[in-house]
């Protein structure tokens, strides 16, 4: 049988053309659907924000589209060979833990302990390799359970908290030169190394021949089982290097990171030309789709478009971008003889390629010229507050209370959602930093992986205001907080006196990882110590959600019967607990709950919820605003504000509503 030519990075498939008697720009953006959609992006920003367009914004782009750029360069080569791989972000975050865990932890030397890191990428990704290849698991199967194993062994080696990176490897999230960013000198370095090995390299052709046609493939003489385990370990080696890149910005290695990123990375190289049926893909198109989703998500930060209207942007603008260059595709499409050239010379294209890059550097000086111009009037304050996430009735109860505070004094207030992910809680900081704000508020996913972008905004000269959680490593104007620990106290001893002194409770821990389960549950173990006759006979995480609440409290009921008192660190997770519990709430069983929610509070009153511990999260969002303005203005304010905890039960709950 006749071996099926391999495409090349750099060549469109058989029987397209890259030559037609137009002109050359116009030519260019035709043949490169994913490169139009950027340039028409970069453009549409730059109109309509006047701080997109400026050298620190571009280089934060180049940022933030790194990681997302380095996972989906090791996903080209899985999606060439018409393979899918969703372990990536879990293994980047297992490979990331490992190096913090050894070298912080086992006192490893940092080299060796690099190493162990981006062997365990690797390993990762033989094992994907081995269970498609030869226990004939589908590739979407295989990864998923590596999807679960990984995130899970991340969870076991770091029980659950983030682990301090080492100084040394951190610099690999810091700059050259004070201005020019490490993650994107490694992001460009790891695209010309996917470009070589696409383009120049035998297993680059491999992946090409067995997307084409696995079977054809075989038949020619290639051993398909041993080049998918090349190929799979190569996209777990570059995860490895993504997830160092990663906890590198952040200083610390999180063991929750990197969720939902191996979809960032399928999207970016789908959108960057590339076929889920395979054969075709190119490491320049995956960049410009990494780029694509960075500039959208930084520009919708600068324009202060709704967290919850970005997500639905986002998901428009992939589905166009892939549906035009579809059509592009279909529509430029023109038969070429056997053994016919695919390409015009080298000079021309290399003619077209100059044209465009002084026609992009005109624009971007003209835009440059037109937003200087344009932007040149208002002082009036703006401020940024990105919370940690507005999938929990507590932070979006923080920021209505902002936002009704913002109104009433007239601020300009744009609020983000950072999803529990401290990377991009990162890169939103970052945007507010190049956005011209007066001042920033965060409420922090991580007290420690916050640090460094609050340092940017402290060099920038920006005030920064912590809500509800510090901030680590890092200058702050306040915080305005309650106290966790001595809410987690106050629970304890409600719960306490409530049962006498006596009986078997369970605790329902929130996200791990995150400062508020670790200071509430510390506060709750403290308190709980002054009564020995309080057994506590479980705790499992149930990530400060309903839903899981409901799930984790009815199994542990199947073992844990005769329980008597329930302790959830949030007021969801005390929602889902009563509801597992039916009749049993607040008659046979007391749960208590922590965050003073409309629905924590109307349960307390129905008497299904025994207690509440009420950090009044709208006063918290006001008195951030207020104290916000106030740094902004440069008057003086507290270093701590504090804002009032207290119980609630059915005797003063009426006082709260």
């Amino acid at each position: 049988m006749r071996r099926r030519a391999p495409v090349t990075t750099d060549a469109q498939p058989i029987g397209k053309s890259t030559t037609t008697k137009g002109g050359g720009l116009l030519r260019l953006l035709l043949d490169n659907g994913a490169l139009t959609a950027l340039v028409a992006l970069v453009v549409a920003m730059s109109l309509l924000s006047g701080d997109f367009l400026t050298t620190q914004n571009l280089l934060n782009v180049g940022v933030q589209a790194a990681v997302t750029a380095i996972l989906a360069f090791g996903v080209t080569f899985v999606i060439v060979s018409a393979g899918i791989d969703l372990s990536v972000g879990s293994v980047a975050a297992l490979s990331a833990t490992v190096l913090a865990w050894a070298a912080t932890n086992e006192g490893v030397p940092v080299a060796i302990a690099v190493l162990l890191a981006v062997a365990t990428g690797l390993a990762c990704g033989f094992v994907n390799g081995a269970l498609i290849s030869y226990g004939k698991l589908p590739p979407f199967i295989a990864t998923l359970a590596m999807l679960s194993i990984g995130r899970g062994l991340s969870l076991v080696i770091s029980q659950g908290s983030p682990i301090a990176f080492p100084e040394s490897v951190s610099k690999l999230g810091d700059t050259l030169g004070g201005w020019l960013p490490v993650p994107v000198i490694v992001m460009v370095v790891m695209g010309l190394i996917t470009a070589v090995v696409l383009g120049r390299t035998f297993i680059g052709r491999s992946m090409y021949a067995i997307g084409g046609n696995e079977e054809a493939a075989r038949l020619s003489g290639l051993r398909v089982k041993r080049q998918k385990l090349v190929i799979y370990g190569l996209s777990g080696l570059f995860a490895a290097v993504a997830g160092i890149v990663l906890a590198s910005r952040l200083t610390s290695a999180q063991p929750q990171a990197a969720q939902g990123y191996e979809l960032d990375a399928i999207a970016a190289v789908v959108i960057g030309g590339a076929s889920l049926a395979g054969g075709v893909g190119k490491a320049s198109g995956t960049l410009i789709g990494a780029l694509i989703l960075a500039v959208l998500r930084n520009g919708l930060n600068l324009l202060s478009v709704s967290a919850f209207w970005q997500q639905v942007v986002i998901g428009v603008v992939i589905a166009l971008a892939v549906l035009l260059d579809t059509v592009r595709r279909k529509a430029g499409a023109t038969p070429v003889a056997a053994g016919a050239s695919s390409g015009g010379p080298r000079g021309k294209q290399a003619l077209q390629y100059v044209i465009a890059a002084v026609v992009a550097a005109a624009m971007v000086g003209g835009l440059a010229l037109w937003n200087s111009t344009s932007s040149s009037g208002g002082k009036d304050l703006k401020l940024g507050m990105a919370v940690s996430t507005l999938n929990n009735p507590f932070f979006t109860e923080m920021r209505a209370g902002a936002q009704a505070e913002a109104k009433k004094q007239g601020i300009d207030l744009t609020v983000t959602d950072a999803q529990n992910d401290a990377s991009q809680q990162a890169n939103q900081l970052q945007n507010f930093t190049s956005g011209s704000m007066s001042a920033v508020i965060v409420n922090p996913v991580d007290s420690d992986a916050v640090g460094p972008s609050v340092r940017g905004a402290n060099k920038a000269g920006i005030p920064v205001v912590a809500a509800d959680r510090g901030v680590n490593k890092a200058e702050t104007a306040t915080l305005v907080a309650s106290d966790n620990v001595a809410g987690g106290r106050q629970a304890a001893k409600t719960l306490a006196d409530k049962l006498g002194g006596k009986g078997k409770i369970v605790i329902l821990q929130g996200q791990a990882g995150t400062s508020a389960s670790r200071e509430r549950g510390q506060g709750f173990a403290e308190g709980i110590k002054e009564y020995p006759g309080i057994e506590v006979v479980a705790k499992q995480p149930a990530d400060f959600d309903r839903t899981k609440g409901l799930d984790v409290m009815t199994n542990l009921l199947q073992s844990h019967a005769d329980v008597d008192g329930v302790f959830a660190e949030n007021d969801e997770m005390a929602l889902g607990a009563v509801k597992a519990l039916g009749a049993k709430a607040g008659k046979q069983v007391a749960v208590v709950g922590f965050d003073g929610t409309p629905d924590g509070l109307k349960a307390v009153e129905a008497g299904t919820l025994y207690a509440s511990v009420a950090q009044q999260p709208r006063e918290l969002g006001r008195m951030a605003v207020q104290n916000a303005i106030k740094a902004a203005q440069d008057k003086k304010i507290a270093a701590v504000v504090k804002v009032p905890v207290k119980v609630v039960t059915a005797k003063n709950v009426a006082d709260f509503q």
